[in-house]
């Protein structure tokens, strides 16, 4: 526990550092905020369905709600499984109101999202489990600083093909958690720190506290093209398993649209060491490794 612990603080003091000149990425999701903002007048505070969020979607976290299609090679218990997973999601801002001040900018959204897993080596492609998420975040912007606060609901079910293949107890896991999380920019680099607390549970002697950080990195130079580098490394460390260390890694390149409008496409190696981060299986231990596609709408 300790190793874990001590991982955790580290991202924190890190998050925590006083701020230093430097800007987020050029034509990212927040500086357009943050020019926007600059452009508007005193008296324009408050905006109705607005695109992107005051809080930046979370890199490398499995959870974060994306369009994405992945291929993965899975070690679940000393067995090699190829994988394709994919999901859809996104954070579909209400309303935004802007500080015509030096205050926090805040926004109302309501989020949510599908991830499932298709086993390549069964016959007809079984789906094994679907994770279905759902909430409502709060954000919060200053600067550099932000901060996101959500309520969400999450319930994942086994496919009914997997369970024609295979002898498997079922697992009916349903949580609503409260999130709480806060990220810091420099330059290229984001910081974030924060966690989780499971308000209401099945199984019910499901454990509820979840410490959340890490790292991103948002490359301005352009490579192979129009590419640019991006990676993030995600982690986290839960009470249910005894605070383990499960790690997420992502690592690419991002291809942005020409028009300043938010879009983009990022390809990605992909690692995973930890306790599954896919519902029915949260109590089993897995490592992957794949490639993946992303698509942006920030």
């Amino acid at each position: 526990m300790y190793k874990a612990v001590l991982v955790f603080l580290a991202v924190v003091f890190l998050g925590l550092m006083p701020p230093a000149e430097g800007r987020a990425e050029s034509g990212s999701a927040d500086e357009r905020v943050r020019q926007s903002q600059a452009d508007k007048p005193a008296d324009a505070v408050s905006v109705f369905l607005p695109t992107g969020d005051l809080f930046k979607p979370l890199f490398a976290d499995p959870k974060e709600p994306r369009f994405y299609l992945s291929y993965r090679m899975f070690d679940y218990r000393s067995k090699l499984y190829h994988v394709a997973v994919g999901g859809y999601g996104e954070f579909f801002g209400l309303y935004r109101s802007n500080s015509a001040g030096n205050g926090y900018s805040w926004q109302s959204s309501f989020g949510g999202g599908v991830h499932g897993q298709f086993n390549l080596g069964a016959p007809s492609l079984d789906l094994v489990n679907t994770d279905y998420t759902i909430g409502f975040p709060f954000s919060f912007r200053k600067g550099a600083e932000s901060y996101r606060i959500a309520v969400y609901h999450q319930s994942s079910h086994l496919g009914d093909e997997f369970l024609l293949h295979n002898t498997i107890e079922r697992i009916e896991l349903s949580f609503e958690a409260l999130e709480v999380i806060g990220s810091y920019e420099w330059k290229a680099w984001r910081t974030y720190y924060g966690g989780e607390y499971i308000v209401h549970q099945g199984p019910t002697d499901l454990k509820p506290v979840i410490l959340h950080g890490g790292c991103e990195y948002y490359g301005t130079e352009k490579v192979l093209g129009q590419g640019r580098l991006v990676g993030g490394w995600d982690l986290k460390i839960d009470q249910e398993h005894d605070w383990p260390i499960n790690s997420s890694l992502k690592l690419g390149l991002q291809f942005d649209g020409t028009e300043p409008n938010g879009h983009y496409i990022r390809v990605l190696a992909e690692g995973y060491k930890g306790f599954t981060p896919y519902g029915q299986f949260y109590n089993d231990r897995t490592t992957y490794f794949g490639l993946g596609v992303y698509l942006g709408f920030e």
